[in-house]
């Protein structure tokens, strides 16, 4: 097979199947992350090949010097760092030009810390949605997690550790605080599950957290109507509750977005200020 995109192990290199290392191994060419992380891999089942660095900064070139050996008939293997190449690591944009070329191309089954902790973190299963890791600019990650916000599905996120805090916070204050799980190290001696509400994981992370993560997210609840705690948080600013108490409150129970609720009860109040100056 001309181009193969292979999984490698996320954390115990004993998850290496026996079809991966035999594709590795018939391979011309391996295109890879980081020529120092695929060679202790590599090493470990006595792989010796070419390797082709194809990293994030340098994918767009690096796919058109292989597509001539693509084009020669030459098999050339595309592996990340870790886990399955083409979904947050490089290897896509080749393999689509390797489709549009109309050679032939195939993808192992493998190593992947996806569906391990979607699994994981107890949320039901499917239907669920994969987003990969969230914008870097707060603005962007924001309109993201508000047009998810009304989904049912359990949400899927890769975090990075130094991002996570900030990420979190956001999601808790777009969507109000729903079940989650953070589950990071998949396949290492560290593995953890956290498992509770996005205002736990916030906590934990403020103590500071180690490794890969995934974040997983309950969608929005069927429960009732989308917009019944309007009733509920209006009936609670009319006992004279601080904006802030009914905000706290109505995220916590009913899963709404914490700047929707805020707006709403702002908005009553401006109403209500309003027809007393008329």
């Amino acid at each position: 097979m001309p181009l193969t995109l292979v999984p490698t192990p996320i954390g115990n290199l004993e998850d290496m199947t026996l079809r991966a290392i035999r594709v590795l191994k018939e391979a011309d060419v391996i295109a890879c992350e980081d020529t120092r992380t695929s060679g202790v891999l590599l090493k470990r089942y006595g792989i010796s090949k070419p390797l082709v660095a194809l990293h994030l900064h340098n994918e767009r070139e690096c796919s058109g010097r292989l597509m001539p050996d693509l084009a020669e008939g030459r098999n050339v293997a595309v592996i990340s760092d870790a886990g399955t190449p083409g979904i947050s690591d490089p290897g896509y944009l080749l393999f689509r030009n390797a489709i549009d070329a109309g050679y032939e191309v195939d993808v192992l089954p493998g190593p992947s810390a996806l569906l391990p902790a979607l699994i994981l973190s107890g949320l039901p299963p499917h239907p669920f949605l994969f987003h990969g890791f969230p914008p870097e600019k707060p603005g962007q990650r924001k309109k993201l997690f508000e047009s998810l916000s009304s989904l049912c599905c359990t949400l899927v996120f890769y975090l990075s550790p130094h991002k996570a805090e900030r990420h979190v916070a956001d999601m808790l204050e777009v969507w109000g605080d729903r079940r989650a799980a953070l589950v990071r190290e998949i396949s290492k001696l560290y593995q953890e599950s956290v498992r509770g509400s996005l205002s736990d994981i916030a906590e934990r992370l403020l103590h500071g957290v180690k490794g890969e993560m995934v974040l997983v997210a309950e969608g929005r609840g069927d429960e009732g109507e989308p917009d019944s705690w309007r009733e509920e948080a209006e009936a609670m600013l009319n006992e004279g509750r601080p904006v802030r108490t009914i905000v706290d409150e109505i995220t916590a129970r009913r899963g709404a977005s914490r700047n929707a609720v805020k707006e709403f009860l702002l908005l009553l109040k401006r109403k209500e200020e309003e027809s007393r100056t008329n």
